[in-house]
């Protein structure tokens, strides 16, 4: 089984930028398509970007695209998420989670602790 930790997160202000990271646990990491989720305070959680297993294939929600990038490395088990162009309605708690391969808005995982974007006007 995956185990899947975030890290990234933190307190930044309007128009800036932070980088997400999810460390995953085992070796058939690339064997899984991945997504990220965020929930926001008093929100449902709700899909942010998701990313192949190869990661040739990419998808945003209408509200981060051209803002952020998701990306993956196999060889460290990693995926990333850049956020530019931050606002405050982008403050959440962040999570990575393995996803359909049919459909990568739906998790299929556990999820972990996330971590907690904050930004601040």
């Amino acid at each position: 089984q995956v185990q899947l930790a975030e890290s990234g997160g933190g307190l930044v202000q309007v128009g800036g930028s932070l980088r997400l990271s999810c460390a995953a646990s085992g070796r058939t990491f690339s064997s899984y398509p991945m997504g990220w989720f965020r929930q926001g305070p008093g929100k449902e959680r709700e899909f942010v970007a998701g990313i192949s297993r190869s990661g040739s294939i990419t998808g945003y929600a209408d509200f981060v695209k051209g803002r952020f990038t998701i990306s993956r490395d196999n060889a460290k088990n990693t995926v990333t998420l850049e956020m530019n162009t931050l606002k405050p309605e982008d403050t959440a708690v962040y999570y990575c989670n393995i996803v359909s391969s049919g459909n990568m808005q739906r998790p299929i995982g556990s999820w972990g602790q996330g971590t907690q974007v904050t930004v601040s006007s």
